[in-house]
């Protein structure tokens, strides 16, 4: 079964194949805890939330809380958890202005969310100037990336 995360969105499941498309500089990450093989898919759009804004998927400081809190209610103990993630993309490569690299601005804040919750980093890829689809392998926690040239990989 596959399941489709949309842009702002996070799924959790058992056994199924997450997918999210589109991402340019928005990254997915994917948490997964191999013991009890549930994983979980976020595409996170922007690196923080401002203050008083509702709790959602869309930013890197909300999405792997909001994660490992549906993976616990999916029989993850939490312990063990891993993550990988992709995109982070500077499709527009001549805004070169601060501002303008979300990309950049999003891994790095999801690195630093996922060393606060103690959650190792496995693998990543990120940067670039190509989009990126990633389908995320619940059973086993493999991540395939098809970019916008027809290339692919597995991390």
């Amino acid at each position: 079964m596959e399941i489709l995360v949309g842009i702002g969105e996070f799924r959790v499941a058992k056994g199924a194949v997450l997918k999210t498309v589109g991402l340019g500089s928005c990254v997915g990450i994917a948490l997964y805890d191999p013991s009890v093989r549930v994983g979980g898919l976020a595409h996170v759009m922007l690196p923080h939330s401002s203050n008083g804004t509702a709790r959602s998927a869309k930013y890197a400081d909300h999405a792997v809380e909001m994660m490992l809190e549906a993976m616990e209610r999916a029989g993850s103990g939490g312990e063990g958890i891993v993550a990988k993630i992709a995109g982070g993309a500077q499709i527009f490569k001549h805004m070169t202005l601060d501002v303008f690299k979300i990309g950049e601005r999003n891994v790095e804040a999801i690195k630093e969310n996922l060393e606060n919750f103690g959650i190792r980093l496995v693998s990543e890829d990120v940067g670039g100037t190509q989009g990126r689809t990633i389908s995320f392998f619940t059973q086993d926690g493999r991540m395939l990336i098809k970019y916008t040239n027809g290339g692919e990989s597995w991390i």
